[in-house]
């Protein structure tokens, strides 16, 4: 099959070395511990159960690879990818028996029909509103039959343009806030079927919190 490429967004490096410089402090900070979340948690326990035995599970944008961690203790044979390179030195030496690679979501060439599953948890909302159809399209064809997306991202109307993070860093990235019927719009036509929403109060870096899950349908016999 035909390796998946998308066109990156021109602002990718501004994102890349802003996440970078944000590694450290959020390593330190331990803000991609999913235990932290109870209703977010049951989510990703959701997900683990809906994809075990399916194949691999991709963990994009990972970050120092605590719900990539949390995937492989429940039995999945997960790895991650982040684009941010000092995240993956994070993650690699938090996590030295898993697989970490540097890339974003942009740069992935995704074999068609290889995943069982594809997380994009709070790793998406950077990308312009114009790209990540694209991206989710890539998505959906890497998925085997039956395979689950499960998305995790900010809720509300906008954009946040975001000049410092995680104790007064300099960075320089877009926050890109989703309604549900937008996100559903896109994986609908990307040929991903509804599974559950979940919209919590509970924020997540001070933002309403909303998560999707979406399968790609199962071939008929």
């Amino acid at each position: 099959m035909n390796a998946l490429r998308i066109e990156q967004p021109v602002d990718l490096e501004l994102v890349r070395s802003s996440y970078d410089r944000v590694a450290d402090n959020y390593v330190e900070m331990n803000l991609g511990d999913i235990t932290a979340y109870p209703w977010l948690r049951t989510a990703i326990d959701g997900f683990a159960a809906a994809v075990r035995g399916l194949g691999p599970v991709l963990d994009v944008g990972c970050g120092p690879g605590s719900v990539t961690a949390y995937l492989a203790e429940s039995g999945l044979d997960v790895s991650g990818v982040d684009l941010s390179a000092r995240m993956i030195e994070h993650a690699r030496r938090l996590h030295p028996g898993l697989r970490f690679d540097v890339a974003s979501a942009t740069e992935l060439e995704l074999v068609e029909s290889s995943l069982g599953g594809i997380l994009g948890w709070w790793s998406l909302f950077n990308l312009p509103r114009h790209i990540l159809p694209s991206v989710i399209e890539s998505f959906a064809r890497a998925l085997v039959p039956g395979g689950h997306f499960i998305i995790g991202t900010h809720l509300g109307d906008g954009e946040i343009v975001r000049t410092e993070a995680y104790g007064a860093v300099p960075v320089s990235w877009t926050t890109h806030l989703w309604q549900p019927d937008e996100l559903w719009a896109i994986l609908g036509k990307a040929g991903l079927d509804p599974v559950a929403e979940l919209r919590l109060t509970e924020s997540v870096a001070g933002v309403p919190s909303l998560v999707l899950v979406a399968q790609r349908a199962q071939i008929s016999l």
